[in-house]
C-alpha cells in the first residue's frame, strides 16, 4: 500500500489557488512566491477563475454567461435575493434590540449572570438526578457498595479468626 498514490490534495492546483485565502502578503503581490495561483495559457500568464469564499456577496459572484436562466429570471432572482438579505438584516436588528431589552429587564430585576449560572447548574443537576440512567447507576453502585461491605466484613472476620488461632 503506497500512501502517496492514495492521497488526494484538497486543492485543485490545475485551476489555481485562491491566494487571498491561503496567504496574507505584506507586499502588493497577493500571490506568494512559487504559488500555483497563476496558470500559463497560450502566450502569457492569466489568472484562473476565482472561487467564491464564504461571506462574499452571492449576487456579485454570479456568472451570467454560465447560467441557463433568462435575463428576466436572473433579474427576478437578484431582486428576491436582495429582499431576503434585507429581511435577514432587519431580523438581526430586531433580535439585537430584544436582547438589549431582556438584558435591561434582568438588570432591573436584579438577575445577574452569576445568579443565572447558579440556577442553570441547579436545574441541570436536578435533571441529571431525576434521569433514569442516573437512578439505575445509583442503584447499581449502591448494590455494589453493599456487596463490597459484606465482602470486607467477611474478610475481616476471617482475619480476626486466624489471628485468634495464631495466639
Amino acid at each position: 500500500m503506497d500512501l502517496q498514490e492514495e492521497y488526494k490534495s484538497p486543492f485543485d492546483f490545475e485551476r489555481g489557488v485562491n491566494a487571498n485565502y491561503l496567504y496574507l502578503s505584506p507586499s502588493l503581490s497577493v500571490t506568494p512566491p512559487g504559488s500555483p495561483g497563476l496558470t500559463a495559457k497560450g502566450n502569457g500568464i492569466s489568472r484562473p477563475e476565482t472561487i467564491p469564499e464564504v461571506g462574499e456577496d452571492a449576487a456579485s459572484t454570479v456568472s451570467l454567461s454560465a447560467t441557463s436562466l433568462t435575463e428576466e429570471e436572473q433579474e427576478e432572482l437578484r431582486n428576491e435575493l436582495a429582499k431576503v438579505e434585507d429581511e435577514i438584516q432587519t431580523l438581526s436588528q430586531v433580535l439585537a434590540a430584544k436582547e438589549r431589552h431582556v438584558a435591561e429587564m434582568k438588570r432591573k430585576l436584579g438577575i445577574t449572570p452569576l445568579n443565572e449560572l447558579k440556577q442553570n447548574i441547579t436545574k441541570g443537576w436536578q435533571d441529571v438526578t431525576t434521569s433514569t440512567a442516573y437512578k439505575r447507576t445509583s442503584e447499581t453502585l449502591s448494590q455494589a457498595g453493599q456487596k463490597a461491605t459484606a465482602a470486607f466484613s467477611t474478610v475481616g472476620s476471617a482475619i480476626s479468626k486466624k489471628l485468634e488461632d495464631v495466639r
